[in-house]
């Protein structure tokens, strides 16, 4: 059974002539016939009654009729339902990133993209690097923001570097200042401090440890296990310092003293990656343009 004769069958019901029904679907009579003898054989059974002057269905063509427009209809909404998603007015967009990314990075790209594209759906997940990266294999995300370096091999990612950001100490201004109290604070001052640390898997818990220990000392921690939200809460309240990037600070910063790192400082370097072996949805890839041109 072929999409076109169904449409052939359906024209000749609703005109019972075979002549205005070619006509209706511009094509010649004879191939219009042709096709409907051929979708009769295919069902085993006649579907018209064909008296001179008097087009008629039989009880087959009958149960067919509601099925063959029911067919025509859903391939109609189907052609439209495609055409909408390539023309971004509808879809979704899977997007993973890592928590502190969600409040720095994302918002004012999600915004804009949003504003363009009101009717794409957006779907974020926060996860850590590692989390992501196994999103990303499985087919769960069609995009993600991750630290670079990948926390383990990812051969079949694809993956363009977004941005390098400089990280930042926080601390309650209830408090003294880390470091002395000096315009900047090293590293190994943060010996003295009692740090507010993210929970494992986060990338920047394992930045900050691995940088305490290149300066000798394993870092005191006065509370860990936190998200974002509730590290710089954390913070605020007193419980200790922590380490986190500039954009967060300038964005969620109100209520804390930021002291930028002595240099050479810390950083951490953005990517975003999607699978190789599979190109994005044209969604996605408008949400890639985005944040590449940021």
């Amino acid at each position: 059974m072929q999409f076109q004769q169904l449409q052939y069958f359906v024209a000749v019901a609703e005109t019972r002539h075979f002549t205005r029904a070619a006509e209706l679907v511009h094509v010649a009579q004879p191939s219009l016939s042709q096709q409907i003898k051929a979708l009769e054989r295919e069902l085993g059974a006649d579907l018209f009654l064909r008296a001179r002057g008097n087009i008629t269905l039989t009880d087959a063509g009958e149960a067919l009729l509601p099925l063959a427009r029911r067919i025509l209809a859903d391939a109609d909404t189907a052609r439209y339902e495609v055409q909408e998603l390539v023309q971004l007015r509808r879809g979704r967009v899977r997007l993973g990133a890592t928590p502190s990314l969600c409040t720095g990075l994302l918002p004012d790209v999600l915004r804009a993209f949003h504003d363009r594209y009101p009717g794409i759906r957006l779907l974020i997940e926060e996860g850590g690097s590692h989390d992501l990266v196994r999103g990303l294999a499985r087919g769960a995300l069609d995009l993600a923001l991750v630290v670079l370096p990948l926390p383990t091999p990812a051969p079949a990612l694809t993956t363009v570097e977004l941005l390098r950001e400089d990280l930042v100490v926080v601390s309650s201004p209830e408090v003294p200042a880390p470091g002395g109290g000096g315009r900047v604070v090293r590293v190994a001052d943060l010996e003295g401090e009692r740090l507010v640390m993210f929970r494992h898997g986060y990338d920047l818990r394992e930045l900050t440890v691995a940088a305490c220990r290149a300066e000798g000392f394993e870092p005191d921690f006065a509370v860990e296990g936190g998200e974002m939200d509730a590290v710089l809460g954390f913070v605020r309240s007193g419980l200790g310092v922590a380490v986190v990037p500039r954009m967060v600070a300038a964005r969620t910063g109100r209520g804390l003293r930021v002291t930028p790192l002595a240099r050479p400082g810390l950083h951490r370097t953005i990517a975003l990656a999607h699978r190789s072996d599979v190109a994005p949805p044209r969604a996605a890839r408008e949400l890639q343009r985005m944040l590449l041109e940021r």
